[in-house]
């Protein structure tokens, strides 16, 4: 993966000193930051079959699913690190990190879709999902840079998801249900589509200042 300092999502976490220690091992097993980015897709694949499980056994399935996305993140955080701060990045980086991510929201919210019991939503979100990046990468392409803003970027979408399944994990065992995973899917879908809006608003405000 390839990042110029000024494009890269702004990240509390990367400045940790656990996110260091883990970027200065990876880099000394020599791990390539492309590796990370596609292991990050292995991990989306793991929480969408996770979550269908889910549909039978809530409770650990739902725990697992969860934990899977948060290893999405991690891998999403550190392929960045050891390509820019531990200088092993490659021509093709750029692929890497945005290919595997697209897939990862697609698989993660198409799997959250399943758990709550409508799969075309889950896939309508993952396209909205796809959507923002695109809008991303194409006020990028026209020189205005890279937005991040929220309400419902990837950071956001992946929170959202985390607490629903953990939330529907535990509602499975106090009360036999799993709403909470349905008001996440609503919550990322309505969001995402606040974001798309936000974004493309700047992206049209922008351009026409140009002139």
């Amino acid at each position: 993966m390839t990042e110029t300092p000024t494009e890269r999502r702004p990240l509390k976490s990367r400045g940790t000193a656990w996110a260091a220690r883990l970027t200065d091992r990876l880099v000394d097993a020599r791990v390539p930051p492309n590796l990370i980015s596609q292991a990050s897709v292995g991990f989306a694949a793991l929480a969408a079959l996770c979550f269908w499980g889910a549909t039978a056994a809530p409770v650990p399935f739902l725990i697992l699913a969860a934990a899977c996305v948060q290893m999405r993140l991690l891998c999403n955080l550190l392929d960045g690190m050891v390509a820019v701060e531990g200088g092993m990045g490659s021509p093709d980086g750029a692929f890497w990190n945005e290919v595997p991510d697209r897939a990862a929201d697609v698989l993660i919210l198409w799997g959250v879709g399943i758990a709550a019991g409508s799969p075309a939503l889950g896939l309508l979100a993952g396209a909205l999902a796809v959507t923002t990046a695109y809008l991303r990468e194409f006020g990028r392409a026209q020189g205005l840079g890279s937005d991040y803003s929220g309400p419902m970027a990837k950071p956001h979408r992946m929170a959202a998801v985390t607490i629903g399944a953990l939330a529907s994990a535990a509602e499975a065992l106090a009360f036999g249900t799993t709403w909470a995973v349905v008001i996440a899917l609503v919550v990322v879908l309505i969001g995402t589509i606040v974001t798309i809006w936000r974004r493309s608003a700047r992206i049209l405000t922008a351009l026409s200042q140009r002139g």
